[in-house]
């Protein structure tokens, strides 16, 4: 049986996050982690197809579908618990967590935001809404941060940030694509990466028990 990290990865939409980490598994670029379940809340997205397509669970798990927060989340631990989940990675999911869900999985949850919190962030920022505060503000750097995730929106402990330029000219899609490329798409694979290496060091000094998984 494996002994890596057992990693599962919550997504809204097509999943280019998602990509970039299974593609840095493949790699060998996250070694001691391994992405064990994908789910995501919205039928339609293509993000659930490219987990299917790299040959690891899927779950379409929807409030709708099971009754409201309590219940979507309620499915959600049942499916961590089945597949011992050990680390939760939001990438580009686009659904606020409870206080309960997040204090349950306490430095077990990380996101990736794109910008450089605390600037263009917190409630409604998403999708290309920092992009457009950004571009409106004129600011001249711009980045994505990996955060942990607790009971305020974009409030968690930083755990990486990397500054992307904004160049005249720009548009919120141009933006949110160099965002993505050149920032997105690398510190979220290094900062799950590094997670999952503390908490295997942790794993091995506990004889290969792991009594605590919090990471500080």
């Amino acid at each position: 049986m494996s002994n890596k990290i057992r990693i599962a990865v919550l997504v809204s939409g097509g999943g280019t996050n998602l990509q970039a980490l299974i593609d840095a598994e493949r790699s060998g670029k996250i070694k001691n982690g391994e992405i064990a379940l994908v789910i995501c809340n919205r039928k339609s997205a293509y993000a659930i197809e490219r987990a299917r397509n790299a040959g690891i669970r899927g779950e379409i798990v929807t409030r709708k579908a099971y009754g409201g927060q309590e219940g979507f989340e309620a499915r959600m631990i049942e499916l961590f618990e089945e597949e011992g989940i050990e680390l939760i990675v939001l990438a580009g999911f686009l659904n606020i967590l409870s206080g309960d869900f997040t204090d349950r999985y306490d430095h077990r949850i990380v996101n990736i935001h794109p910008s450089l919190i605390p600037a263009f962030s917190g409630e409604g920022f998403y999708g290309l809404t920092p992009h457009i505060a950004a571009l409106e503000r004129g600011v001249k750097v711009t980045g994505a941060t990996v955060h942990f995730v607790n009971g305020v929106a974009d409030g968690g402990e930083i755990i990486a940030q990397k500054a992307v330029d904004v160049l005249p000219g720009d548009t919120p899609e141009m933006l949110q694509r160099r965002v993505m490329e050149e920032a997105e798409w690398v510190i979220l694979p290094a900062a799950v990466s590094m997670l999952c290496d503390r908490m295997t060091e942790e794993r091995d000094r506990n004889n290969g028990c792991v009594q605590s998984t919090e990471l500080q």
